[in-house]
């Protein structure tokens, strides 16, 4: 098989469902990874060129698993997003070590263990690997103390990956989303808080999945052949203003 694979985790829904969408209309085939068995087989029936693969990439045998079966449908592995995620809000006085333990399971031992396991199979074809964090890695906020933490540790485990990996032709880079329009974020959002939102982020606006989604594959093409170990906040600039007032930036 010459045409190019990619592996997406947290491909049911969101931006790894877009992600998954903008990859197959580029050629790509993609191997889908939920834990989401049910909203799994939904997504993968508008598409052709993908498979669903039910694990969680949590577990170390579950991703064992995954990339055997992966291998065994395709026969290669030319880019990995870790896109798989969990969130959690609460103040630190209120976060349980369960809590702590379970946001860092999925969201950094998760893109860990699929890395590794992925490692041997994109050493063969000078691939990629997108691991998606978020601007709450980025910057200090409340109620992110698990969150926030396992997203910073995200984006440095992509410069170690990157120092490491790059002899055996591999980039690795992380996209750092700021607040995307999903159907989660708008049905938790009060108009208050997309009111504050759309006045601190440069761009009024929230993002798109498929905005994310452009800037994922670009990282997994060849387009991106010379950048690696690179963070990329797309946040319509909310990153870059800190904690600045709006009112002070007119």
């Amino acid at each position: 098989m010459t045409q190019k694979v990619a592996l997406v985790t947290g491909a049911a829904r969101g931006i790894g469902l877009a992600t998954t969408a903008l990859f197959i209309e580029q050629g790509w085939l993609v191997a889908m990874v939920d834990r989401d068995g049910d909203e799994l087989k939904v997504a993968v029936k508008q598409f052709n060129q993908a498979r669903p693969y039910e694990f969680d990439v949590s577990r170390p045998d579950d991703v064992d698993q995954m990339m055997e079966a992966v291998l065994a449908d395709f026969g290669r592995v030319d880019a990995v997003v870790n896109n798989a995620g969990v969130a959690d809000f609460r103040p630190l006085e209120q976060t349980s070590f369960a809590d702590w333990r379970r946001i860092m399971e999925t969201n950094l031992d998760g893109v860990f263990l699929v890395s590794q396991a992925a490692t041997p199979a994109l050493r063969k074809t000078k691939g990629a690997l997108v691991n998606i964090a978020s601007i709450s890695g980025l910057r200090g906020s409340t109620l992110r103390v698990a969150y926030g933490t396992s997203k910073a540790a995200v984006i440095h485990l992509t410069k170690q990956q990157a120092a490491e990996l790059g002899e055996h032709g591999i980039r690795a880079n992380c996209v750092c989303p700021g607040p995307v329009r999903t159907k989660l974020a708008m049905a938790v959002h009060s108009p208050e808080i997309i009111a504050a939102y759309h006045d601190t982020i440069p761009l009024n606006r929230y993002g798109s999945e498929r905005e994310l989604a452009e800037v994922i594959t670009f990282l997994c093409s060849e387009k991106a052949s010379y950048v690696t170990g690179q963070v990329i906040a797309a946040d319509g600039g909310f990153e870059s203003t800190g904690v600045g007032l709006p009112a002070l930036r007119s």
